[in-house]
C-alpha cells in the first residue's frame, strides 16, 4: 500500500511540476517534474523485482519444508 501511495505522490508531483514549468517557462521546474516521474517509474520497477524475489524465497521455503517432512518420515520408519 505504501508503494502505491509513493508512486502516486511522485507521479502527481511530477505532472504538476512539468505543468508549472511549461506554464511559467521555467525549465528547472519541468526538469524537476521529469525527475519525479522517472523516480516513480524506478519505484515501480524495484517493487516488482522485490515481489519476484519474495515469491522465490517463499517457494524455496515450501520446498525445504517438504524435504524436512520427507526426512522425518524416513527417520521414523
Amino acid at each position: 500500500m505504501a508503494t502505491v501511495i509513493a508512486v502516486g505522490a511522485l507521479s502527481l508531483d511530477g505532472l504538476l511540476l512539468v505543468w508549472a514549468g511549461s506554464w511559467s517557462g521555467s525549465p528547472g521546474l519541468a526538469l524537476g517534474g521529469v525527475v519525479c516521474l522517472a523516480l516513480g517509474g524506478l519505484v515501480v520497477l524495484a517493487w516488482r523485482r522485490h515481489r519476484r524475489a519474495a515469491a522465490a524465497v517463499a517457494a524455496a521455503r515450501r520446498e525445504l519444508l517438504e524435504d524436512v517432512e520427507s526426512l522425518r518420515q524416513l527417520i521414523s520408519r
